[in-house]
């Protein structure tokens, strides 16, 4: 594919001390998508440069280079991801991508993972917040504002999987058979014995007793959680949110999903101590407050419920740890901890509960990707839907970002001027935001803002609409202009 990128005029985007140094005119590299993604790059880029023009007047103006993947890209050159487009996204930092096709067959196996893992854009940011006028299901939308910072490089994304029946499935199971036999038993069907077994038992004999047992492993490290931490809580200290939340299933997956919980509490108060507070503290806290004359014990009592059925070792421990945060008095005692960012955790299944009955309980939310992948798609439904729900990838260190949309392709509906830009249009705010030039990205959610209350949107949002002009995709987007 050498020498089919037309690098426009104008400067890379650069780090310098941590920070970005944007210049007036960035070279901004874009993927387009597959299936719809013409018609809907097409709207949202019209937004993207009305906002800029009517912000700065012409002073700022991004200068567009398209990179290729997904179905194009195999066009062109019969590659799904070519080298230039990741060497493009590294060489300028930030970008924006529509949606792409996956692959089918082997190779890659999913072509957003993939740009993600290359360039460690370790943190997949999801805001959730709802738009007034937009139809949903829930009775108070408006009460659903929450980030979600979710892990983008471990967990299922980075997870070995070897098919049931392959040589490679085997060898694990006998590794785990010899190695470790305990754990091995939980596996029901992991032997020939216990498949005849069941075989049997349902009148089918002895016959098919092959083992087929499909397995995976997934990994989550401290640094990996530590750097997703260190996001979430950086951002909802500069943004002046109240929580954040550790959604983790940490009860079953102690050593994975409880690790990570563990280490973000760790690091929240090594790294962060002076401005963060955790749930557990601030009832200890809270305790002393209400009675200043409580000892460590009855605080311990108040704090948990069941210490008088503890053993004393265990009672000893939490009297250890009310002495330890009642340690904290000069900077969080006679009610100051209340100023702090509170750090919680929830499992993740009474967490989706949650979001539904009890949305102004969560705030910033950190995950990991599987639990971020069920979140940010259950949110986005309260919302308005997939179609307008926007998202990044990001490494805050290195300072790569990659804004995208966050549904599919809609084949059926491509070169139709149907669908809703939203997702892509929003995602558009996030980077200049992410850039700095927040007056363009403030006009943009004016825009919006403005297009949904005069009830002129797309056909996803007009069929619940009462009294909504349907339009297409284009004239979607001069509508958000026109708003601006």
């Amino acid at each position: 594919m050498t020498g089919k990128l037309h690098i426009p005029p104008g400067e890379k985007i650069t780090v310098s001390g941590g920070k970005l140094q944007v210049p007036d005119q960035p070279i901004l590299p874009f993927i387009e998508g597959d299936g719809t993604g013409p018609d809907i790059w097409r709207a949202s880029v019209r937004v993207f440069d009305a906002a800029v023009e009517k912000a700065y007047g012409g002073k700022r103006k991004i200068s567009w280079l398209e990179v290729y993947a997904g179905e194009k890209a195999f066009n062109l050159c019969s590659n799904w991801l070519p080298d230039e487009t990741v060497q493009a996204f590294r060489d300028y930092l930030v970008g924006i991508k529509g949606p792409l096709t996956t692959p089918v067959g082997g190779g890659i196996r999913s072509l957003n993972v993939a740009l993600r893992q290359m360039l460690d854009l370790y943190v997949c940011l999801r805001p959730v917040r709802w738009f007034k006028g937009v139809p949903s299901p829930v009775k108070n939308p408006g009460n659903v504002e929450m980030v979600i910072f979710r892990e983008n490089c471990e967990d299922i994304y980075a997870g070995i999987e070897f098919a049931a029946g392959t040589p490679e499935a085997a060898k694990v199971l006998e590794f785990f058979a010899r190695e470790f036999p305990k754990e091995f038993s939980k596996i029901r069907f992991g032997t020939s014995a216990r498949v005849a077994e069941w075989n049997q038992s349902i009148g089918q004999g002895a016959q098919g007793d092959t083992v087929r047992v499909g397995v995976g492993i997934k990994p989550v490290s401290a640094g990996g959680t530590e750097r997703l931490v260190r996001s979430a809580i950086e951002y909802a200290l500069r943004e002046k949110r109240k929580s954040v939340t550790l959604v983790h299933k940490g009860n079953i997956m102690k050593f994975t999903e409880g690790a990570f919980k563990d280490w973000g509490y760790a690091f929240a108060k090594s790294h962060f101590r002076d401005q963060v507070v955790t749930e557990r503290e601030s009832w200890i806290l809270g305790n002393k407050d209400g009675k200043p004359g409580l000892t460590a014990e009855e605080n311990a009592k108040l704090t948990d419920p069941g210490y008088d059925m503890m053993t004393p070792d265990q009672q000893r421990k939490i009297v250890a740890e009310v002495e330890t945060v009642l340690q904290l008095a000069p900077t969080h005692g006679d009610g100051k901890w209340k100023g702090k960012l509170l750090i919680k955790d929830s499992i993740a299944d009474i967490t989706l509960q949650q979001v539904l009955t009890r949305p102004r309980d969560f705030d910033v939310i950190a995950t990991l990707n599987l639990n971020g992948d069920y979140l940010s798609d259950a949110l986005a439904a309260q919302v308005g839907g997939i179609g307008i729900a926007p998202g990044a990838n990001i490494n805050y260190v290195s300072g790569h970002a990659i804004f995208e949309a966050t549904h599919g392709t809609a084949p059926k509906y491509a070169n139709l001027d149907k669908v809703n830009p939203g997702s892509v249009v929003l995602s558009g705010e996030m980077m200049l935001r992410y850039m700095g030039w927040t007056e363009a990205a403030d006009l943009i959610i004016q825009g919006m803002d403005g297009a949904i209350t005069a009830r002129t949107v797309t056909y996803d949002f007009a069929r619940q609409m009462e009294g909504a002009k349907e339009v297409g995709c284009g004239a979607f987007a001069t509508s958000v202009i026109g708003h601006m």
